[in-house]
């Protein structure tokens, strides 16, 4: 089997986050859109090409034309589609409900600890070698899901849908609201809600994130905070970046944060606002208020990072979990930042 993943039409409305990967590589729920469609074709030996931001789910049928493309039947009832980077917190409970029932369809959990308080045990379930003590889950609103090698220290309070994953950790005494995935060997803590963290990246100190995507290896400084409701309670708008203006998002939104970005202790992120690629935000403006609603790539507090010291940066915080900067990352960055302004 091989898959095309063609995400040519949101490529560039779902900036920061298609500026470092194909749209298929999101997180929406507890696995990547690729993930997905990859337990969705398991039994196809074609090449098949698949509309990257459609967000399949076990009751997705589909059918393979001549050619390769997989059309959808009764879309709108089986899948959702991703267009703009909000569209990943708003379809996160939809997605997190679907891939609860297909990772867990005829496996038994392991056992919860006695030392946890549980409200709908039946909706949870815990992967080997996770570890869960002395801490509180509501499973009755949405399921809970507790991925391979994970650790919810103790003290947390847990109120479904909620995907923790693989390798990831839940800091002493966090607060974490439905429908929130926290993503793969990510730290989080603090209160947190309708929230996605793909991967790699910390929110690990008190403070509120709400109504928020953060993308890979980034990191919220201690009591770094996000409105996500106005005060006057009107629509919220963010960054069209198809339109090149500020469009209409709902009611709620918070902060969208692409790859590798930064931010400093205490920082108060306005309503909707979206950080690009490789910021770090610190300093000026925001020691006397707020960063701006739309940060571009390579800013580094009021300047533009010098490229290599962003490499170097970034390269830093990977080797904090063992790892380097790789040669295709490299490149990626080098073109992003040869077409930043």
């Amino acid at each position: 089997m091989k898959i095309i993943f063609d995400d040519s039409k949101v490529r560039e409305s779902l900036w920061p986050f298609t500026a470092t990967r194909n749209a298929a590589d999101i997180r929406v729920g507890i696995l990547t859109i690729r993930e997905k469609w990859e337990m969705l074709l398991a039994k196809t030996n074609d090449t098949c090409a698949v509309n990257a931001s459609l967000i399949g789910s076990p009751s997705t049928r589909f059918q393979i034309s001549s050619d390769g493309a997989v059309n959808i039947k009764n879309e709108n009832e089986t899948c959702r589609s991703i267009q703009f980077p909000w569209d990943i917190f708003q379809h996160n409970d939809w997605a997190l409900r679907n891939d609860f029932e297909w990772i867990t369809a005829g496996r038994q959990s392991q056992p919860i600890a006695e030392t946890n308080q549980i409200i709908a045990p039946q909706n949870i379930f815990i992967e080997e070698g996770a570890t869960v003590e002395c801490s509180i889950i509501n499973a009755a609103a949405g399921p809970v899901y507790i991925g391979k090698n994970a650790l919810v220290m103790e003290g947390c309070m847990i109120r479904g849908p909620f995907a923790l994953c693989e390798g990831a950790v839940l800091k002493m005494g966090a607060k974490v609201y439905g429908a929130t995935t926290i993503g793969p060997y990510c730290s989080a803590g603090g209160e947190i809600k309708n929230t996605v963290l793909f991967a790699n990246s910390n929110k690990a100190h008190d403070g509120y994130l709400g109504d928020s995507v953060i993308g890979e290896w980034c990191n919220l400084g201690a009591g770094t905070s996000n409105s996500n409701v106005k005060n006057t309670a009107g629509e919220v708008k963010m960054w069209n970046n198809i339109t090149k203006e500020f469009t209409g998002v709902g009611i709620k939104a918070g902060l969208i944060m692409g790859d590798y970005s930064r931010a400093a202790i205490n920082t108060s992120f306005n309503t909707g606002t979206i950080v690009g690629v490789c910021c770090n935000i610190f300093g000026a403006p925001i020691a006397i208020g707020m960063p701006p609603k739309l940060v571009n790539n390579f800013s580094w507090g009021d300047k533009r990072y010098e490229f290599e010291k962003a490499l170097q940066d970034i390269d830093n915080w990977k080797k904090l979990k063992r790892q380097s900067i790789t040669e295709e990352e490299k490149n990626i960055l080098q073109q992003l930042y040869n077409q930043s302004n």
